[in-house]
């Protein structure tokens, strides 16, 4: 059975097809179902390589927006996975670089850099607003509960 997020990422390699992602495409995602909080729920979700290598090919992974937080997962070949979640508090801002043949978005939070390269250059837009508005809305949301 296929889980839902698996789906969901289906959906976006149909849409974007020129996006550099490889096999284990469905582990990643059981990353990502793994560590689902209750009530959580995948938003929307994008594949690449997880790092700022045009030439990298083997270091595919995941992005997932959920109503909570932005979720990176990737799980290795041989042996345990990454996973970094990234709360609306922690995000500081988002940089899209499209290049001749692919696309890179580095997400800038507190701690760290997240780089996705390898992207459909048509992908970009989509990506970048569904990133923003989560996290613009989910401060407003913040912002609105804390003065009450």
């Amino acid at each position: 059975m296929q889980s839902e997020t698996y789906r969901q990422l289906k959906l976006f390699k149909e849409k974007f097809p020129g996006s550099v992602t490889w096999f284990r495409l469905k582990k990643h995602c059981q990353v990502v179902d793994r560590h689902l909080n209750p009530n959580e729920k995948v938003e929307f979700i994008i594949a690449g390589q997880l790092d700022n290598n045009a030439l990298s090919l083997f270091n595919t992974g995941v992005v997932a927006i959920t109503n909570e937080r932005l979720i990176v997962a990737q799980n290795r070949l041989i042996v345990g996975y990454r996973f970094s979640s990234i709360t609306p508090d922690l995000y500081n801002d988002l940089k899209v670089d499209a290049g001749l043949i692919w696309g890179t978005i580095e997400i800038d939070t507190v701690r760290e850099q997240i780089y996705v390269s390898n992207l459909a250059k048509a992908a970009l837009p989509e990506i970048e607003t569904a990133i923003t508005t989560f996290m613009h809305d989910a401060r407003v949301r913040d912002n609105d509960e804390n003065q009450k």
